[in-house]
């Protein structure tokens, strides 16, 4: 059995789900409403509070289906209750990030020119750049999968160098330096 994919999920108060004739699963919270299609060799069912995956049989097409669904939907849960939230850091001299009306960034990270993009609807922003500390995105949304989409969308704009380790980072993410140029040693 997947240790994932046999764990319950523990459904708390205010949330409703929904299991569909072919598999859809509804997920409505406070903070909104998620839905996900299920393969349907996996079985969804619902006991009092909680919700219980199992497969069919021990093959690897629906081994790795049993976990991926039930991680998915888990995440579902965490998002309408919850939410999510990634925050990203520009390190480097000029670098700065500018909130635009209708959910549009503006970010300047070096180049000839500015960069902008239109996030999705469902993402709310918080962009700042202040004096003497380092430009940060701080990103919230129900949806882990389209967040962590858009966060990688902005951090391939510039990705962090290895020598001085400028560019766009995760504030959590841990950067593997390099040695510089070790110039007149003999």
């Amino acid at each position: 059995m997947s240790r994932i994919g046999k764990l319950p999920i523990e459904i708390p108060a205010g949330v409703q789900v929904n299991i569909g004739e072919d598999n859809t699963i509804t997920v409505k919270g406070p903070l909104g409403t998620l839905t996900q299609q299920v393969d349907k060799a996996i079985k969804v069912t619902r006991e009092d509070n909680s919700l219980h995956f199992v497969r069919p049989d021990d093959e690897k097409g629906n081994r790795s289906m049993h976990g991926l669904y039930r991680s998915l939907v888990n995440n579902m849960v965490t998002g309408v209750t919850k939410g999510f939230e990634v925050k990203l850091e520009l390190i480097g001299v000029g670098f700065r990030v500018e909130q635009l009306p209708n959910n549009v960034l503006d970010l300047v990270l070096g180049y000839s020119h500015h960069i902008y993009l239109q996030l999705p609807p469902e993402i709310t922003l918080e962009a700042k750049t202040e004096k003497r500390t380092n430009p940060y995105i701080l990103m919230k949304c129900i949806d882990k999968q389209l967040l962590g989409q858009v966060a990688a969308k902005i951090r391939s704009f510039r990705k962090p160098e290895p020598y001085n380790g400028k560019g766009i980072k995760f504030v959590d993410e841990q950067l593997r330096r390099k040695a510089g140029k070790a110039a007149g040693v003999k």
